[in-house]
Formats: structure tokens, sequence, C-alpha cells
């Protein structure tokens, strides 16, 4: 079997021999071109004049665009046609592109870029959600309001309360390969076009739009990515169309690639929230009501702020049922990046704010946090193997409606809080913190449940393309993107399942929209899903005919034959696949198909805020162990114990590494990766310099990671999970980890609201040394 075995990343040789070929790798025809943008200076204004003579005149410059120089659309938005390529009038953030270098060299379109002089009629600028709030800056009018049982009298009822807000930090993508396109000139006003885009259609559109050509006049290809994240799902638009804007303006190919600068400058970040809450519960710390307030910096633009934002109300209840509850949205407005797609697309965002609910329901009731969290988990299914007992036994609702059929963490958690040693650890803490009065350790687990499938229904679908050549070897292509993620193995793996075969068999090629037309973006973790089952779709076509064929062929029946093993049985003959291929070439049997697959079970009322917007939910849980220096808030994760839920895995090794690899990157976010701007709306931290991601020497010392063992409940290919955003969210104990490292510096509380506690350390995001420290003080004071 192919499916289900633990095989390295197809390109794992070529990463790390450096082999590996980017956009910016590719061999450029003679004579191609580099762009660069001339950026804004100020957050907010109008452009009083722009002299660009000098930039003209700039050595090796070819050409220098404004917008009125382009020949259609100046739109790169990936949703309302409200974000120009290059700035017309007026300007909207401190990085804005306002004019486009065309050079001979790349170094010589970045210091001609920097020459223009350019003065502004400078305006008031909006950068923070306190200013957006005070202007009623807004996306959608007002706020979007959801809500199930009646949350206000549940909260005036309820025998406790606690309330507070939560702070949550923006995040950079920081993807190792930065955006870049290259675009190259056909006959007839056609264009070629190489981008770093988790979203080639989407690429495709935008250009077809710039150059106002029929989509099919454009072909978009792209072979990998290093690492996207989110970040080039729509970023990737103003390179693209600047390439081939400006290939068509000098009929000469073009490529742009951004500085790590410039990229972090110019691109959207993981929206910042602040999120206000009051819960009510009962003495168990059961939660009988929650009513959250969540305001997210949009930034500029729309781009996909409300769909992010959508998730961030989708998942305000993570793993707990929320009897009662109202959650009302704000999109804000602001003169800064266009906040855009990071994983878990808003979904992170809503879990921290419920996870710190849970976090100060224990802490006033001076309860271990685990015994809140499970006390509120969702119902198990009824008899425990997804099927219910009865008609009469209804799954729990999420609060938008959707039954919660699948639930896994009763039994997750019960096996991590053993593997992980979790009580003995926790009472070992409490006693290092009683004894050390300047180091204190934290432990926390937190959980996560994490719906798939994109809340823009028609985006769930899927298209493939298959070829089996006469000698048996297998071409393959589908409309998911590769960006380090391994989506190319597991559909390779897939592809040899159908056919019985090696993997050697197998040929993995770039996603081009001139073979799979319509793709959705690589995103909301479902390119397996999509394009595995789509793959699936097309052998399956194939290996029919072929099957009807031979046993025609052998006289035998076509259920009688099988493929297995690199060979076909018919009947009691067997053949090489190689030779079953060659005679069903020879037989005139056709050996290519498409494959097209939707994902069936979901609708979506975002209006309403009710359905059933994910096909499934994906399951994880964390347990993080922490220790902070009271006098200076540094801190360093000691040990992470993650069981995570991938299903009936296609390749446990690749899952495993993805598990790895999100919870660093969410704890990441949670604790040092801080983005700064100033009074003026410049961001800085745009450099590794000044904004720090986790290095190797920041993973937990200790760093357990194991899958649960549990094929999914619906029939997704092979019963497999996503897990590519999922991971991510297990970051969040880490967060939760620090929080209880701080309350143990605090002294008993007289105070009935919080039993014998000290104050809640009321941690924000991400938990800096600099935060932590100020938390210490707020606690011990």
């Amino acid at each position: 079997m192919s499916v289900g075995q633990a095989t390295a990343h197809d390109a794992a040789r070529l990463h790390v021999t450096g082999q590996a070929r980017y956009v910016d790798d590719i061999p450029a025809p003679k004579g191609t071109l580099s762009l660069a943008f001339g950026l804004c200076e100020i957050a907010r204004g109008r452009i009083a004049a722009m002299d660009i003579a000098a930039v003209r005149a700039a050595p090796g410059v070819v050409a220098v665009l404004v917008a009125g120089d382009l020949p259609a659309a100046n739109d790169v938005s990936p949703s309302v046609h409200d974000e120009p390529l290059l700035a017309e009038g007026e300007v909207f953030y401190l990085g804005q592109p306002l004019f486009l270098v065309v050079a001979e060299t790349h170094l010589a379109a970045r210091k001609a870029a920097r020459l223009g002089v350019v003065s502004y009629e400078e305006l008031p600028a909006i950068l923070t959600i306190d200013d957006a709030l005070a202007a009623d800056s807004r996306f959608e009018g007002g706020a979007v309001i959801w809500q199930q049982g009646d949350a206000s009298s549940a909260l005036a009822g309820a025998p406790r309360q606690v309330q507070g807000q939560i702070e949550i930090g923006g995040q950079e993508h920081f993807y190792l390969e930065g955006q870049a396109a290259l675009a190259l000139p056909q006959e007839g006003g056609d264009m070629v076009v190489h981008s770093s885009t988790q979203h080639p259609t989407e690429i495709q559109h935008k250009v077809a739009e710039a150059l106002a050509l029929p989509m099919h006049a454009v072909r978009v290809e792209t072979r990998r990515m290093g690492g996207g994240f989110g970040g080039k799902e729509s970023q990737g638009n103003a390179l693209a169309v600047a390439c081939a804007v400006a290939a068509r303006a000098t009929g000469r190919p073009c490529k742009m690639r951004y500085d790590r600068d410039d990229d972090m400058v110019i691109t959207g970040k993981r929206h910042d929230f602040r999120i206000a809450y009051r819960a009510g519960f009962d003495d168990e710390g059961r939660v009988l009501a929650v009513d959250f307030t969540q305001y997210a910096r949009c930034g500029w633009a729309q781009d996909l702020s409300l769909p992010v934002c959508d998730r961030a109300m989708l998942h305000a209840d993570n793993a707990y049922y929320l009897p009662a509850v109202r959650i009302e949205s704000h999109r804000l407005k602001t003169h800064t990046q266009s906040a855009t797609a990071f994983r878990g697309f808003g979904g992170p965002q809503g879990m921290v704010g419920i996870e710190r609910v849970m976090d100060h329901i224990a802490h006033a009731l001076g309860k271990d946090p685990v015994d809140v969290r499970r006390l509120n988990f969702y119902a198990a299914p009824a008899d425990g193997a997804g099927m219910r007992i009865s008609d009469k036994v209804k799954p729990q609702e999420t609060p938008y409606g959707q039954p919660v059929e699948d639930f896994e963490l009763h039994g997750m958690v019960e096996a991590l809080l053993a593997s992980s040693d979790y009580a003995p650890r926790r009472a070992a803490i409490a006693e290092w913190n009683a004894a050390n009065p300047i180091l204190k350790k934290g432990i926390a687990l937190t959980p996560v449940k994490f719906g798939i499938s994109f809340t823009l229904t028609h985006l769930n679908q899927a298209g493939a393309l298959v070829h089996v050549y006469q000698d048996g070897s297998i071409h393959m292509n589908h409309g998911g993107t590769e960006m380090g993620q391994g989506l190319f193995q597991k559909v390779a793996q897939v592809a040899a399942q159908a056919f019985g075969v090696g993997l050697e068999a197998v040929k993995i090629t770039a996603t081009d929209t001139a073979k799979v037309p319509n793709t959705s973006a690589t995103a909301a973790s479902s390119g397996s899903d999509l394009n595995g089952m789509a793959v699936k779709a097309a052998c399956e076509t194939i290996r029919d005919r072929m099957a009807e064929h031979l046993a025609e062929l052998h006289q035998t029946k076509p259920e009688e034959v099988e493929f297995e093993g690199g060979e076909v049985r018919i009947g009691s003959t067997k053949l090489p696949f190689a030779e079953a291929a060659q005679e069903c070439y020879q037989g005139r049997v056709s050996l290519s198909a498409t494959g097209f697959y939707k994902t069936p079970k979901i609708t979506w009322d975002r209006v309403k805020g009710r359905g059933r917007p994910f096909f499934y939910f994906a399951y994880g849980a964390a347990v993080t162990e922490v220790v902070i220096d009271t006098l200076t808030g540094e801190n360093r994760i000691l040990r992470a114990d993650i069981l995570h839920d991938a299903g009936a895995s296609l390749n446990p090794a690749l899952d495993i590494g993805q598990v790895e690899g999100g919870y660093v990157q969410g704890a990441g976010w949670l604790t040092t990766e801080e983005l700064v701007w100033d009074g003026k709306g410049r961001l800085r931290t745009h450099a590794p310099s000044t904004y720090k991601i986790p290095a190797c020497g920041d993973r937990p010392d200790v760093f357990n990671v194991a899958l649960w063992d549990a094929q999914n409940r619906e029939e997704t290919i092979y019963r497999s999970k996503a897990v590519g955003e999922p991971p991510l969210m297990l970051g969040i104990s880490a967060l939760m980890a620090l929080s209880d490292a701080v309350a143990a510096c605090g002294g008993p509380s007289s105070s009935e609201a919080i039993g014998q506690q000290g104050p809640y350390p009321a941690l924000d995001a991400p938990a800096t040394a600099e935060r932590v420290f100020r938390a210490v003080q707020r606690v011990q004071a």
C-alpha cells in the first residue's frame, strides 16, 4: 500500500541540497527585466506632486509606470476591487506602491525606486483599534452579531461571572521564499506567469483583468513555494500583475521579487484582535453563557477580512458546548497594511478568546483548568463510534447550529494526560514554585476543535488530470499547490494506491491553470481532501476502463481484475502494470481522464450565522510546560506533549512534521512575534533583527508528538483528516502555561470573586518578556 506509509517528502533531497527550483531560480530568458515598487512614506493623505524624473534617468532603468500608464484595471484585490496596484491620488498606508520601476537588474530597480520625490497633503491616520472605533471606520457598515439562546438572561441568572479582555497581536508570515513572479509575453498578446502563489487561478484572473484579456490568454504555473502560510493566497497578486503589465509594455520578460524588508512593509499580516468577554458559570465551572465582542484590525483594504472574521466567530466555542452565546464582531478599517489570510484564518484568534475564558473561570474557582475544560467539552457520540444509538439522542450543536457528531477529545485528552504525566508534573511544579522565589514554572493543557472546509461554499471543489502512458508511467496534475507541506507527495500516494504501483511510477508536476482550470486556493486545510479525491476519481475512471478491456481480452469479468503490487491480476493471469497499460493502449483504450470532487453536506448562511459550514472537525490537544524569570520576564518552553487527530493518516511522517511546525509557529505567534507600528504608521519590526520568529533553540527541549489512531467518521480521502492549520492552535497551550506561571507569583487574595487565588494575570499576546514582567508585577502588587 502507498497510502498510510511514512514516506519522505517528494522534494526533500532537493530542499536540503539547494536544488529545489523556486520562481527566482527559473532560468530567465535573455533580456529579462527586473521590477521594484516606489513606496509611499506616510500612512494617510493625498499625493500633491510626484517627481519621478530622477527615477527615469537612473542607470539601467527601462521604464517607470504610474497608475495612468496601466492598460486596464488598476486592482489587485481578491474581493471588492478596493486595492489599486498603484496609488491613484490618495494613499492609505505607509508602504503602499506608488509607481513601478522596470530596470535591467534587480539592484538597479531597487536603487531607482528610492529616487522618487513625492509631496503629500497629509491627513489624520487611523492606526489602532481605538482610533477606528472612535472614527467608526469599519467594513460591512456595522457589527456582525450571531447568537444562540438568550445570553443576556443566562448571564444575569448565573451564580458566578468573570469578565475581561485580551489583546492578541498579529503575525508576519515570514515564509523563507519571499513573494516572487515572472511573466513571459507570448505571441498574440498571451501571457505565461510563474508565480509563488497558493492560488494560481486568482493570479490568472487578476492578470487577465489587468491586461483586458480573457482568462484563456493567461497561463499560470506554480511548481512550489518556499512557504506560504496564507501569505501567498492574495498577496502575490501585485507582483504577478506588475510583471504582466511591464511585460506587455516592454515586450520583454519581467521578474519581480520583494526583498525581505519590502516584503514585510508592503504585505498584509495576521489580523490582530481585541476580544472582550463576559461569562456566567456555576460553582463547578460549567459555562452557562458567554458574551464575546471581537474587534479585528483589518487594515486599509478589505482583502479576505470578512471571511477571516467570520471564522474567528465560528471558532469562538473551540471544544466547548455553550448553551447561550452572543458573538459580536467589528471589522475595523485602519491605515495599516491590509491584514490577510494566515494559517488558521481567524480561527486561532477566536480560540484564544474562549481559552482565556476557561482559564479565567478555573482561576476564579481555584480549580485545575483541565477539569474546567473537560467539564465543558461537547458530549461524545452516544456509542463512542460515530453512530447514534437512537434518533432521540441528539448531538449538541455549535453556536451556529452545526451538530457535533464526531467529538474525539474526551478520549484524546485522557490519553494525553496519561502519556504526559500531567498530574504528577503539576504537583511537582507546585512544589517547585513554593521553593523558588525567582523562577516560576507553569503548565497548561489546551484542546483544538477546528472546522474543515472553505466557508465560501463554492470554493469546496477541485479538479485533476491524470495520464497513464503506454510504458506504465503515470503523470498527474491537480489544482493544489505545494508550499513545503507535502501535498504533492500525499496525492501521488493516492494515485499509486489507485493503480497498485510504487511511488516511483508517479510523476508529480507543477500546478498549471492550462491543465486544471478554476482551482481553489490551497488553503482552509483542504488541499489533500479536495485534490486527493479529485485525483482518486480520475485514476478510478482510467482503472475501470483498463479493467473492462483486460477482462474482455482475457475472458473474465471486470470485477475480477485487481491492481496490486505493481501487477494486474486478471483471473489467473498476472501482468506487470506496464504490460497491462501497453495492452490497453494497443486496444485503443483512453488512458487519460479528468477527475472532479465537491465537498458534500455543507450549507452556510453567513448573514444569519447558521448552517453547516464544515464537513468535519479535526481535533488535537497539547500540554506545555514553561519557566519564567520573575525579575526579567524572560521565559522558555521546557516541554510539549501533543496528541493530534489526523484521521487515518495518508502519511504519518509528513503529518507529524506539520504538527511540530504548526505548534512552534503558533507558540511563536503568542510569545515572541511582536509587530510594532509607530505613531506615524511605520512598521518598525520589518526584519529578523527586530521581529523574532522562533529559532531552533526556541523549540521545547522535550517535544513529544503522536497521532491519534482513529479514522475520520466522514468519507474523506481514505478517511484521513486535514492537518495543515489545526496544529497551529496547539500553541495556545504555551500562552496559558505562561499565564499559569505568572499566577504562581501572586499571594492569596481576600476577594470572594476569585476564591483564594491571587489576581488573574490577564496576560496579553504575544506574551513577550516585557509583557510577562509587567504581568508578574501586577500579580505581585
